[in-house]
C-alpha cells in the first residue's frame, strides 16, 4: 500500500496530525505495547523528520507514548493520562479527572454572575483587551489548535472576571481556572466530530458575548452566556 505525505496548511498542522495518526495507534494498544521504530511511524505518517520530531514532542507532552533506545526500542505506548470531556474536546490532564471536572461546573456556574458584573463595571480597555484575546483565540480556531484556542479562552474568562468589584468572587474564580490549568497537559478532539468548526463557533459565541458586554445587552449576554455552558465537564476514566 502507497503513502501519501500528510498535506496542510502549515508545519504545525502536519505535526498535529500525525501525532493524531499516532494517537489512533495508541488508543488500540495495551499501556506499554510497541508502535514501532521512529522510522516506522514517521514513514506511515509520510512526513519529514523535523515533522515528525515535533509529532513526538506533542505526543510526549500529552503523555501518549514513551520512547526507548537501543535494539528493541522505539515508540511504546504510555499508561494513558486522565481526561475530562469538555464539547467537542477532550483535556489531557496530570491530575484526577473528577476535580478538574467538579473545578470546570463550578467556574460555569459562576460566570453568570460574572458576566453580569461585566455589564456594569467593563470599561473601554477592559473591552479593548477581551476583544485582542478573542482575536488570538479566532488564530487558534483557523490553525486547528485546540490547546491554544482553550488557554486564550481561558484568559479571556479571567479577564472578564477581573472586572467585577467582588473579591470573593474574583479570587474564586481566578483559582478555579489556575487549578484546571495547570492540571491540563493538552486539548485534543473527541473522536466524534472535527474540531476546528467547533472551535471556530466558539470563537463566534464569545465574540458575540465581548460585544454584548460592550453594548451593556444582558439580555443578549444572559443568552450566550447559556449557550455557553449548556452542559458541565464530563470526566471519564
Amino acid at each position: 500500500m502507497s503513502l501519501r505525505p500528510l498535506t496542510g496548511p502549515s508545519t504545525a498542522r502536519r505535526a498535529e496530525q500525525a501525532a493524531e495518526r499516532i494517537a489512533d495507534l495508541v488508543r488500540g494498544r495495551e499501556p506499554g505495547a510497541r508502535l514501532g521504530t521512529k522510522n516506522d511511524l514517521r514513514a506511515l505518517c509520510g512526513v519529514s523528520v523535523s515533522t515528525f520530531n515535533e509529532a513526538l514532542r506533542l505526543l510526549q507532552a500529552r503523555g501518549l507514548v514513551t520512547v526507548r533506545p537501543g535494539p528493541g526500542g522505539g515508540l511504546f505506548a504510555a499508561e494513558q493520562s486522565p481526561i475530562v470531556r469538555l464539547g467537542n474536546s477532550v483535556l489531557a490532564l496530570d491530575a484526577d479527572e473528577t476535580t478538574v471536572a467538579e473545578a470546570i461546573r463550578i467556574r460555569d456556574a459562576l460566570d453568570p454572575l460574572l458576566i453580569e458584573d461585566a455589564l456594569w463595571h467593563a470599561s473601554p480597555a477592559d473591552i479593548a483587551e477581551m476583544r485582542a484575546i478573542v482575536d488570538e483565540m479566532g488564530r487558534a480556531a483557523e490553525d486547528g489548535d485546540g490547546t491554544g484556542f482553550v488557554r486564550a479562552n481561558w484568559r479571556l474568562h479571567h479577564r472578564i472576571a477581573e472586572t467585577s468589584r467582588h473579591v470573593l468572587l474574583r479570587s474564586l474564580y481566578a483559582s478555579l481556572l489556575d487549578l484546571i490549568e495547570s492540571h491540563t497537559l493538552s486539548v485534543l478532539p473527541d473522536g466524534t466530530e472535527p474540531l476546528q468548526p467547533y472551535l471556530r463557533d466558539r470563537h463566534r459565541l464569545h465574540a458575540d458575548l465581548v460585544d454584548a458586554i460592550a453594548a451593556h445587552d444582558r439580555a443578549a449576554a444572559a443568552r450566550l452566556i447559556r449557550e455557553h455552558s449548556p452542559v458541565g465537564a464530563q470526566a471519564t476514566s
